[in-house]
């Protein structure tokens, strides 16, 4: 069967392209074609338009280059009305993808009309959302577009199940998270000691405070600085190191570490959270990869006018944290510095609490961390998600009435 997967940003990207996996096990004869990018394309497939050029995050950045998303958007529409997949696959990154679940609903409704025979598979595709978007925290109303347009919802986060089936009553499937599943086949298969890490980035054999900016570049470009500023104060003991993210160049790193003593690694965030004491780390899936290797971390995460984003946290937005971790867990397992409470001297008074000694480190080893690791279970999310899809798209196969 042909899958037409859309994936927007650099974690997308690696969630998808395990997905594909999944489906090419448990579908010999998977085709692909596919927004995303470079683990995606590992894969196999077409890769009609990478993630790179239509990342933007922020109203201004996206304002700017609305006249690029538009035309990224009718590329898609159009590539998929000609290559007429049997499912259309969306992976996170909601803006896009539900513009994309309404045009395929549209399609497929034109379809049905014009069908003179009747024919069921005429009426493809279906439309699969791979990791939901988390409409819990901010624009709720768009499930009324998920109830109209999306045929099957995947979630990987097992709290948004009673959001969906009970306050919406809009069945889902929790198929496990994935991010999970690849932290595990990573442990399993790495073996390296810290000695063995040092040396293969040509780093000193000292702890390691690690840091995590974000994906995008105005994420590093907002927090990275006071990160660094505030790690600097332990730099005696530890040595500061920066994770670089998946589609941001070395180069972009140089000028905020020019002064810095940190040193930046690039592609390897999974072993150097192996073997890192703390970290400080930007909202995202990182504070969750962060927490499954086992990692005390700080959630910093600036943003415009902290006054009001404050405001809008305390009345609009309808969660009480913004780490997936603390979201998992219910309660506050890491601290989160954003808006107003973002500032280098937080960041650094938390820090102190998560080292070695410190006031919040044991209760989060011991105590947090395996209450988040069992709420997500085991599950193999690819594989459970693909199993799933290739059912279902088989079962309407098969039902699909002959032409005559």
């Amino acid at each position: 069967m042909k899958y037409y997967l859309i994936a927007g940003e650099a974690s997308g990207d690696l969630h998808a392209s395990r997905l594909m996996q999944a489906l090419k096990e448990h579908d010999a004869d998977a085709q692909f074609r596919f927004f995303g990018g470079d683990h995606m394309a590992a894969q196999g497939g077409t890769l009609v338009k990478h993630y790179r050029e239509l990342a933007y995050m922020g109203f201004v950045p996206v304002l700017l280059h609305l006249p690029a998303i538009f035309r990224g958007m009718a590329l898609c529409k159009r590539d998929i009305a000609q290559w007429q997949p049997h499912a259309v696959i969306l992976v996170d990154y909601p803006g896009f993808n539900l513009g994309i679940a309404k045009y395929v609903c549209r399609l497929r409704s034109r379809a049905g009309r014009s069908s003179a025979n009747g024919d069921a598979s005429s009426c493809l595709p279906r439309t699969y959302y791979y990791i939901s978007p988390k409409i819990w925290a901010w624009k709720e109303y768009r499930i009324r577009s998920i109830k109209r347009h999306v045929d099957e919802l995947f979630s990987i986060l097992p709290f948004e199940v009673p959001f969906f089936e009970q306050r919406h009553h809009f069945p889902i499937h929790y198929v496990g998270n994935p991010t999970a599943s690849e932290v595990r086949e990573f442990k399993a298969g790495y073996a390296d000691e810290m000695g063995d890490f040092c040396n293969r980035h040509g780093l000193p054999h000292r702890p390691i405070i690690a840091l995590l900016a974000g994906s995008r570049r105005q994420e590093i470009k907002d927090n990275l600085p006071a990160m660094l500023q505030a790690a600097a104060a332990y730099a005696a003991d530890y040595q500061l190191v920066v994770a670089g993210a998946p589609a941001i160049e070395a180069d972009y790193y140089k000028p905020f570490l020019a002064n810095s003593p940190a040193r930046l690694i690039d592609n390897d965030t999974y072993a150097l959270l192996s073997h890192a004491t703390a970290a400080l780390v930007t909202s995202g899936t990182a504070t969750l990869e962060t927490a499954l290797f086992r990692v005390p971390q700080v959630v910093c995460y600036k943003t415009p006018v902290p006054r009001l984003i404050r405001f809008a946290f305390n009345h609009l937005i309808h969660v009480n944290y913004i780490s997936l971790v603390n979201l998992i867990a219910d309660r506050e397992v890491v601290e989160e510095l954003l808006a107003d409470r973002f500032s280098v001297a937080e960041i650094r008074r938390a820090l102190a609490a998560i080292l070695p000694g410190g006031s919040a480190r044991h209760r989060m080893l011991n105590t947090d961390y395996p209450l988040v690791a069992s709420r997500l279970g085991t599950l193999d999310a690819p594989q459970n998600a693909a199993s799933i899809m290739v059912s279902l798209l088989s079962n309407a196969t098969a039902d699909a009435p002959t032409k005559a």
